[in-house]
This record gives structure tokens, C-alpha cells and sequence, in this order.
């Protein structure tokens, strides 16, 4: 493969975690998905873009109280981990819980975004079985998700919106995108692109996720550098296409073969285009910038629909919290804001549609230097087609030992990854009858649809 694009350490582990379950989501059975419903047949384009927080993002101080009575309670609780009151970044919120709040610090840009009514913050989301309580959790009465806070269990079942179930090797996004696909109906591409390398939400029954670098499709290490090599890539074609009595090598061929004619279209698609909206020279601002290339070369592609995901690590601070984070949200505002103002240059804005995801939140109390595992978390979604300067979701109430807190600060859920994702899953066109086959636990939550989309 083209060595150009080099993964960190922590990328290469986190991206060799996943392999084993995106690998198993490939060769599942395919759904019979040819009854298609009738709200998939529109033609106008629409995109999600899934920006994964590896490690578990502290969202205690991504979105804090701004009322005098309320910050002192935070303030109280997170001790040496609190941001000064004067330094935060107010929000207009034109509805909510009636109380105020800010942004850190280092979000200066996500919150000029919420205050234009483009992004929105939707608080404690995480992942449920079914509804629980403070109460179902202690006695327990209710269910929780298997393996409830460890980062791979819990990253993989925001991916899944499974989490009582340990064989499901498709995500959401793939499940959503293969009742979409026939929408892309001239494309030679998969509509689910990583830029982040393997990935479960993307898996889908019938719709494979393509994997490219920040610098574009990958390729084949050593073909195609040369005019010289275009002898030995057909000849490579050749023997791929001779018949392969194994199912492993028929297996390796096919998949060798779409790959090849995939980037062959993606590098013909991507030489076509331009972006001049200025990224910051980050591993997020890399990422992004390549999506908004991926995006404005849609119409090459024959895209109608494109999922893509995005990932940066760090995100477990365990310790010297403070500036770990500054440097992780300066990276996170810094790249939205860009990604953004692409959407814009692309006249797109209306139909792109951001939203975070992390492993879990973390504990309300410090452990020393920063904080430990959690459980609900605050999340963002961004686009033209949110419904900005509100608050969604209910804002857990900060105590230890309080209603939403199972023990240590860490916040029961009170809005779960299915009614989260079932919200974008609606906006990107899966009709409400198809809701159950995306989402397998949707009818045991009450809002199938928070409304933060138009």
C-alpha cells in the first residue's frame, strides 16, 4: 500500500482493535434489502460525518454551568479540575433548562457557531439497554451495557447502538447506509468512506466501507507510480479475475479487485476538484479537509449519499488533564470551525451534517490530575440543518451520589445512543418504518426523534 500516510502508534492499535470486528461485519449474511421504503427515493444530496473522541472525552469541561449558583456546585465537585468562571465561553440558548452555561475556553470558534444557531450540544447521551434510573442501577433491576465502561466495549457499542449484545459486527451507519445505497445508483464507490482507518459504525450487510488517508486513496504500494507499471497492474487484474475454486482466495479477489477500481475513481474523482477553505495543519484538520474534498467531488462520484468517519485519540486523561484537553479541544474546535466554513464554500451547509461521538464521559471528581472512567457524556452536532442555541437532552444534576449518578460522578444516561443517532439516522432519509432494522432497542426509548434536526 502507498506509505505516504503514516498512523501514530495509538492510531495503528486503536485502528488494529477494530480490524477483527469490521473484518466479521464483511462477511455476515446480506440482508434481503431489495423492499426499499418510499422516503429513500428522493434525490437531493445529504451527507453524516461521524468525528469519533477516542479514549472517552471529558464533557464535564466542555459544557459548564454559567449561573452563579450552579458553577459554584460544579466548581466544588471538580476541584482542581475546574475552569475559571471569567474565562468561559457564553452560549445564547434560547431554549432549554432555563439555566445558562458556557463553553471551555478553547471552543472559541464551536461557540460562535452555537450562538449563529449551527451547532448544538445534546447533554448526557450514552449508551442504554433500556431507560434506568439511579434506582434500576443500585437494586439492579434494569439491564446495563455489557462490559459498562471499558473504552473497546463501549466505543465499539456507540458504533453498534447494541450494547446488550456482543455479536453484532454491523454499525448503525452501515445498517442506514444499506437501505440508502440504491440512491447512488451510478457510483463505483462505496457511500461509507474512513479517513480514520477501520471502524464498526460503518459496517454495513451489503455496503463496504472504503478506507482513504488524508492525502487521498491509498493504492497499491509500487503499482502505478510509473508508466512503466501499468504492464504489471494488468497483469495483477488478470490473475485476479482467473477463477478461484477457495472461497478465501475468490474472497481476496474480489476484494482486491473493487478496491483497485475504487481508487482508480476516487483519484480520478479527487484530481477535480479544489477546496480553498484553510484547515489547521492537524491530524483532525487533515482528516477533515480530505472529507470536504470527498464531499465536493460528489458529483463525479455519482453520490446522492456519502457517510464518513473521522477520529482523533487522547481523549483518556487519566492525568495532567488541564492541558491535555486545552490542546485536544483547541484541535476539535479548530477543525469543526474549518470543516464548516467548507461546507459553506460548498454551498452544502444545509445538507452536512457533523456529530461527535467518544467512548463514555468521565467522573465529576478529579482522581488527582484528571479524571477517570464515566459513563454519559455531552455530544455536538453541526450543520445548516440543525436547530441551533438550544440545549437537548437533560443536563444531569452534579452530585455524587445524586439522582443521575451511579457512584463517583459518573452520569446515568438520560438520553441513550439510540435516540441520539435514530434523530440523524431520520434527517439522512431512513424512513421511520426502517427505524427498528437500524436500531434494534429504538422502541424501548420514548423519543425516537429529539428534534435537533430540520
Amino acid at each position: 500500500m502507498n506509505n505516504s500516510y503514516r498512523p501514530t502508534r495509538r492510531t495503528f492499535i486503536r485502528q488494529a482493535a477494530c480490524a477483527a470486528l469490521g473484518t466479521s461485519g464483511l462477511l455476515s449474511t446480506i440482508w434481503d434489502l431489495r423492499k426499499l421504503s418510499a422516503a429513500t427515493a428522493v434525490g437531493d444530496y445529504k451527507a453524516l460525518v461521524c468525528l469519533f473522541l477516542y479514549g472517552g472525552n471529558d464533557a464535564n469541561n466542555v459544557l459548564i454551568p454559567n449561573d452563579t449558583s450552579f458553577y459554584n456546585t460544579y466548581a466544588s465537585a471538580r476541584g482542581s479540575l475546574a475552569i475559571a468562571r471569567n474565562s468561559l465561553r457564553p452560549l445564547s440558548i434560547l431554549q432549554g433548562d432555563g439555566r445558562n452555561y458556557g463553553f471551555h475556553p478553547d471552543l472559541t470558534s464551536l461557540a460562535n457557531l452555537f450562538n449563529q444557531g449551527k451547532l448544538t450540544m445534546v447533554a448526557n447521551v450514552g449508551t442504554l439497554v433500556a431507560p434506568t434510573t439511579r434506582n434500576d442501577y443500585i437494586n439492579g433491576t434494569a439491564a446495563v451495557p455489557i462490559n459498562l465502561f471499558s473504552h473497546e466495549d463501549q466505543s465499539v457499542q456507540w458504533m453498534t447502538s447494541v450494547p446488550d449484545r456482543g455479536d453484532i459486527r454491523t454499525g448503525w451507519g452501515g445498517r442506514a447506509a444499506d437501505l440508502v445505497a440504491s440512491l447512488n445508483s451510478n457510483s463505483r464507490v462505496s457511500l461509507a468512506l474512513s479517513i480514520a482507518g477501520t471502524n464498526t459504525f460503518e459496517v454495513g450487510n451489503t455496503v463496504v466501507p472504503y478506507l482513504i488517508s488524508p492525502d487521498g486513496s491509498l493504492g497499491l504500494h509500487g503499482l502505478g507510480e510509473s508508466t512503466n507499471d501499468q504492464i504489471r497492474i494488468d497483469g495483477f487484474k488478470r490473475l485476479l479475475a482467473l477463477p478461484h475454486n477457495n472461497l478465501f482466495e475468490q474472497v481476496y479477489s474480489d476484494t482486491m479487485s473493487r478496491s483497485i477500481a475504487e481508487n482508480e475513481v476516487l483519484s480520478n474523482a479527487l484530481a477535480g476538484v479544489s477546496v480553498n477553505t484553510q484547515f489547521p495543519d492537524t491530524d483532525l484538520g487533515k482528516q477533515l479537509a480530505m472529507v470536504s474534498k470527498l464531499i465536493a467531488a460528489r458529483t463525479n462520484l455519482g453520490m446522492q449519499r456519502q457517510i464518513f468517519f473521522v477520529a482523533v485519540g487522547g481523549y483518556d486523561t487519566h492525568g495532567d488533564q488541564l492541558a491535555a484537553q486545552s490542546g485536544l479541544l483547541q484541535e476539535l474546535s479548530g477543525g469543526m470551525n474549518a470543516f464548516y466554513n467548507a461546507t459553506v464554500e460548498l454551498g452544502v451547509e444545509q445538507s452536512v451534517t457533523t456529530f461527535t461521538a467518544s467512548d463514555f464521559g468521565r467522573t465529576l471528581p478529579t482522581n488527582g490530575g484528571g479524571s477517570d472512567h464515566g459513563w454519559g457524556s455531552h455530544q455536538f452536532v453541526m450543520g445548516g440543518s440543525v436547530i441551533g442555541n438550544r440545549l437537548y437532552g437533560s443536563f444531569p444534576t452534579l452530585a455524587v451520589n445524586g439522582p443521575d449518578d451511579t457512584e463517583d460522578g459518573r452520569w446515568i444516561p438520560t438520553t441513550s445512543v439510540d435516540e441520539f443517532s435514530a434523530t440523524l439516522a431520520r434527517w439522512f432519509g431512513v424512513a421511520a418504518s426502517d427505524m427498528a432494522t437500524v436500531f434494534p432497542n429504538i422502541g424501548r426509548f420514548a423519543n425516537p426523534n429529539l428534534g435537533f434536526l430540520r
